[in-house]
């Protein structure tokens, strides 16, 4: 059963990361033959899809490139500036798993996936844009509400500074363009909204059941170790999202969502519009954690006024539109429930494309 889950997580990278996909096919060989990935992989035989094993194993071989302590194999990586060559990467990586198995055994158990991918910023900051004028709208206010924005699995809260990150597009740039973080988010259409109002963001918080301190080189370490190697896009956009993290800190509470919420919505701000948010998150989240948070939002959305607003803001894999990441909003005391557009999961690139979100 485990080697089908590597088996499926290569194939999951397939024409997107040829070298994790050659060390998971390479490495679900191995596990049925019995070799060091067997050793390396034990007391995870029972693991489930969900818990993705081959992601955590290649997660924790990336991690022993990046400290430096595979350095035959490290060729093959270009994140630290090597050139991969499919047809010898195995060879290269046995001696390295081997020396380092038990460590390996280890950070697999230990560990679970944490890609805080700072292009899911882009199409939230414009659904954010979206937000803010239709509550306004709603209330007949002539200007955009202030907003608090609180984010349900934040990770190491690399999307909650939206409003201090730079988006490219042909004719300018919005947000801030003078950011450490400049995307380019390959938009398709425009959001539909006036994106010369910038959002002000008055208030930010985030939880995670396993946050990532991305003030020490040990929750870096941990969020580049997810990176695909070979997805230098993805790989620049996170060092310079670490590095607007270093001058705009902002604390992820460890706890589940659901408590995290209620706690959070029972504290209500006038005239400021309060956004639920979260990006890939929901396909980790329990049956039980999820209905418990659909009944916490319900209830404060039941509470919502036209000067104390409630959206829900999310970006999730939808299996209705061949399992595209939709950007999705709801506006609480408004009635509005739209979906917005469809995406790659990274966030990158995005098509605007407003319909009913049903």
């Amino acid at each position: 059963m485990l080697a089908e889950l590597f088996a499926a997580a290569a194939s999951g990278c397939r024409d997107r990361s040829p070298l994790t996909q050659r060390l998971l096919d390479d490495a679900a060989a191995d596990l049925r033959q019995g070799g060091v990935t067997a050793r390396i992989m034990a007391g995870s035989e029972r693991d489930r899809e969900g818990q993705v094993p081959g992601l955590r194993f290649a997660g924790a071989v990336h991690r022993l490139v990046l400290e430096g302590r595979a350095p035959d194999l490290a060729k093959h990586y270009p994140s630290v500036g090597g050139r991969p060559h499919l047809p010898t990467l195995w060879e290269d990586a046995l001696p390295a798993l081997t020396e380092h198995a038990d460590l390996l055994r280890h950070r697999v158990q230990a560990t679970v996936v944490q890609t805080n991918e700072p292009g899911r910023s882009a199409p939230l900051y414009g659904g954010l844009v979206v937000a803010a004028q239709e509550a306004a709208k709603a209330a007949n206010r002539h200007v955009p509400f202030c907003v608090r924005l609180l984010e349900v699995g934040a990770s190491g809260g690399l999307n909650l500074r939206p409003h201090h990150v730079g988006y490219r597009l042909e004719d300018g740039v919005l947000g801030d363009p003078d950011s450490l973080l400049v995307l380019d988010p390959q938009w398709t259409g425009r959001p539909p909204a006036d994106l010369s109002h910038r959002p002000r963001v008055v208030g930010r918080a985030g939880c995670d059941l396993y946050p990532v301190d991305v003030s020490t080189e040990d929750g870096r370490l941990h969020l580049s170790s997810f990176v695909w190697a070979d997805q230098l896009d993805r790989w620049n956009r996170l060092r310079d999202a670490l590095d607007l993290a270093a001058t705009d800190p902002v604390r992820v509470e460890r706890s589940a969502g659901p408590e995290w919420l209620a706690k959070q919505l029972a504290r209500v701000e006038r005239d400021v519009l309060t956004v639920v948010w979260h990006s890939v998150v929901w396909q980790y989240v329990s049956p039980a954690d999820r209905a418990m948070g659909r009944a916490v939002l319900a209830d404060a959305a039941a509470k919502a006024t036209p000067t104390t607003p409630l959206a829900l803001l999310v970006f999730e894999p939808r299996r209705e539109i061949d399992y595209k990441f939709a950007l999705m909003l709801k506006l609480w005391p408004a009635g509005i429930s739209l979906c917005l557009g469809v995406g790659e999961g990274h966030g990158i690139p995005f098509t605007w494309d407003v319909t009913p979100w049903e």
